[in-house]
């Protein structure tokens, strides 16, 4: 699903506002929504399922510890992130990638250690998530991927990314489990409603920035019923190929994907500022 996120919209009155030094870099930070973009973030998603499966299987660190060093490495990797001039399609989807694991693990954590059922974590990050946006909105007056260039847009948009992999964990988790519809056709139910929300977009005029962002939670849980299929026991109604290969096998997708991103560069948008210097 391509939105018209690729073109340079018309300022906002806050990215007019924001002074030049306080523009970080020349380029917008977050890559071009293409149908390419679409499918490194259903990848990363499903990577971020079974790698917190295999983690917690096999780190022998316990949910807990596994947490901590995932959280840990998330904080390294956005610190690269942040620390680059521009968008770089290895940082910035390892990065997504982490934020997945970890998102996951957060609503594993809640629901495993303490307890919490899914029902309740899946309301709680759905409360969260919108606070994230209001409190966004009001401090940039903008919620536009299209200008993710200062320290401040980044954080907020990161810290929403956070929260729709965690609400999309526990969200997808209800449904496939506790719904009991199954892997697969709880995988069909998201990709309709993603199908529904392009829609909705193209056809019916729905908000550009809504469309992203609901289209970019519902990933997580397609991606997650995806990586349970293909993992998960054919006893419990996966195909059994085990956490091992299947993250295995969608890293090296999503590694090739970037190293073609890296190269052609296609996924770079340069940013009104950008776009305003050239003049």
């Amino acid at each position: 699903m391509t939105y018209g996120t690729s073109q340079t919209p018309t300022p906002s009155a806050a990215d007019i506002q924001v002074s030049p030094s306080d523009r970080r870099p020349d380029w917008n930070k977050v890559p071009r929504v293409t149908v390419c973009f679409w499918v490194i973030k259903v990848l990363c998603t499903t990577v971020g399922e079974t790698a917190a499966d295999l983690l917690d299987e096999k780190a022998g660190l316990g949910l807990t510890g596994v947490s901590v060093l995932m959280s840990a490495l998330l904080a390294v990797v956005l610190v690269v992130q942040f620390r680059t001039a521009a968008c770089r399609a290895g940082v910035y989807w390892l990065a997504v990638a982490l934020t997945s694991v970890v998102g996951t693990l957060i609503s594993d954590s809640l629901t495993v250690n303490l307890g919490v059922p899914l029902e309740t974590s899946t309301t709680v990050f759905a409360i969260i998530l919108p606070i994230v946006f209001v409190v966004w909105y009001r401090r940039e007056r903008t919620l536009s991927i299209h200008h993710i260039d200062t320290t401040s847009r980044e954080s907020f948009y990161w810290l929403a990314v956070l929260f729709t992999f965690a609400l999309g964990a526990a969200a997808g988790d209800l449904v496939s489990e506790r719904i009991d519809l199954g892997y697969w056709l709880s995988a069909l139910l998201f990709a309709l409603s993603i199908a529904a929300v392009a829609l909705a977009h193209f056809a019916l005029d729905l908000d550009a920035v809504w469309s992203f962002w609901i289209a970019y939670i519902l990933t997580r849980p397609l991606g997650a019923s995806i990586g349970d299929y293909l993992s998960q026991p054919t006893g419990d109604g996966g195909l059994g190929m085990g956490t091992v290969v299947t993250s295995a096998l969608f890293l090296t997708v999503i590694l090739g994907l970037v190293v073609y991103l890296s190269v052609t560069r296609k996924d770079v948008a340069q940013s009104q500022s950008a776009t305003r210097h050239a003049a």
